[in-house]
């Protein structure tokens, strides 16, 4: 019996309101991974797009995102999380609702747009929202459990969404659409049924802060762009290691879904392990640092695949997923302490959405820049690449430090609330 309550424990979120969050995060990442699984087939066959039409609409989708995180997290602020992410969760519920009606590229490019301030409008709620509820030294872990049961939801909305490829008809690229338009929802309704955030008073003033205080915050920007960096992992394991694998290596191409599956599995199994460190200003610095130094070190190893064969290829491929892994956990268990810690808790979704701003303009350059590095140069470029890193886990103490002893709208530094 004590074997069973301890596995509980390991698996099962604490029981209320991080409970209730994770399975939250099932709900609307079944609907999404149906949706993602299928969404450039229905955009191509039942719209009738083209894949340049396609690409010119998903830019214009980021470019959206960049610029609406920041004034998005400050409305979040004031209307509260919970209202803006329910009005989020429905507002993407109509758009994917009326991507059946699109009959060319102007009308996707209005309902993408559309989609693309829903999510915005539904994650700067849900950060303001989390952070505002959870008991501060449950947090991280709470958040730790989202996003390992936000692998499971997309892993099982993927199963769906093959299910609906495979009836290769109109009527199931239709259900792509409608299965996550009706779990958005559901979802909405489930983030309404959730217990009100209790309002945290200010520290030090009544007046409420000015918003474009945020952007004169240049500790909190600094760690921005720091984050950016090394964030562009995402872009290394989901853009350039498969490009590398399949023009670079002899590793077969099925081979890609098996490290993909890798992934999955280690974010699954270890989102919640990784978060130990990241209660604390010192923590997370190192947790950053890790992180950073572990990409550092996937790049080489991904490179020297260039030049092995057969099984020691696919081995040395996934000990770069393996790396790159390890910074999405790492990463994430860090990001989740600074941007509920740092913030003030009246700013935390105005912080949230310059800090994705920041990460945006990252992911803009970096596809193109990271992918002639790796790919143009015959492979030597990943040695920049791992530099760029590298550079990353020196500045992240620096960085940190000077954050943590910086006040706030007269709020104490967090370096001396830590102590």
């Amino acid at each position: 019996m004590g074997d069973i309550r301890g596995l509980a424990r390991k698996v099962l979120p604490p029981p209320g309101l991080p409970r209730a969050l994770a399975l939250q995060s099932v709900i609307f990442a079944v609907g999404s991974g149906t949706y993602m699984t299928g969404s450039v087939v229905f955009f191509t066959l039942y719209v009738g797009l083209s894949p340049v039409q396609i690409g010119i609409g998903l830019s214009v989708a980021g470019l959206v995102g960049l610029v609406t995180s920041f004034p998005l997290g400050h409305f979040a602020d004031r209307l509260g999380g919970r209202r803006t992410w329910v009005g989020g969760a429905l507002m993407g519920a109509a758009a994917f609702a009326f991507y059946p009606l699109t009959t060319g590229f102007w009308s996707f490019l209005i309902v993408l747009t559309v989609e693309a301030l829903a999510e915005v409008i539904a994650n700067s709620g849900r950060a303001v929202y989390t952070a505002a509820a959870l008991p501060r030294e449950i947090r991280v872990r709470a958040m730790a459990f989202n996003r390992a049961y936000l692998n499971v939801g997309f892993t099982v909305g993927s199963g769906l969404g093959a299910a609906a490829l495979a009836l290769d008809s109109r009527r199931g690229l239709l259900l792509l659409m409608l299965a996550n338009a009706a779990g958005l929802v559901v979802n909405a309704i489930f983030v309404a049924r959730m217990p009100p955030a209790t309002a945290v008073p200010r520290e030090a003033t009544e007046k409420r802060p000015s918003p474009w205080g945020v952007l004169r915050d240049h500790p909190y920007t600094a760690l921005a762009a720091v984050l950016g960096v090394v964030g562009l992992h995402q872009t290394i394991f989901a853009d350039l290691l498969p490009l590398w694998a399949i023009t670079m290596t002899d590793a077969p191409k099925p081979v890609l879904g098996a490290l993909f599956a890798l992934n999955t599995v280690l974010a699954v199994a270890l989102q919640v392990v990784a978060t130990r460190g990241a209660d604390s200003l010192g923590g997370s610095t190192r947790l950053l640092r890790r992180a950073a130094l572990a990409t550092a070190l996937a790049c080489p190893v991904i490179a020297l695949s260039g030049g092995t064969h057969g099984w020691v290829t696919i081995g040395v491929l996934a000990g770069g997923v393996v790396l790159t892994t390890a910074t999405e956990l790492w990463s994430s268990a860090a990001q989740w302490y600074f941007q509920t810690e740092v913030p003030p808790p009246e700013q935390r979704g105005a912080y949230t959405g310059a800090s994705r701003s920041v990460f945006g303009v990252a992911r803009m350059a970096g596809p193109a820049s990271l992918t002639f590095l790796a790919i143009r140069t015959g492979g030597w470029g990943w040695w920049v690449i791992a530099a760029l890193f590298g550079a990353s886990a020196v500045a992240a103490g620096p960085v940190v430090a000077w954050l943590g002893r910086t006040p706030r709208n007269g709020a104490m530094p967090v370096a001396e609330r830590a102590a």
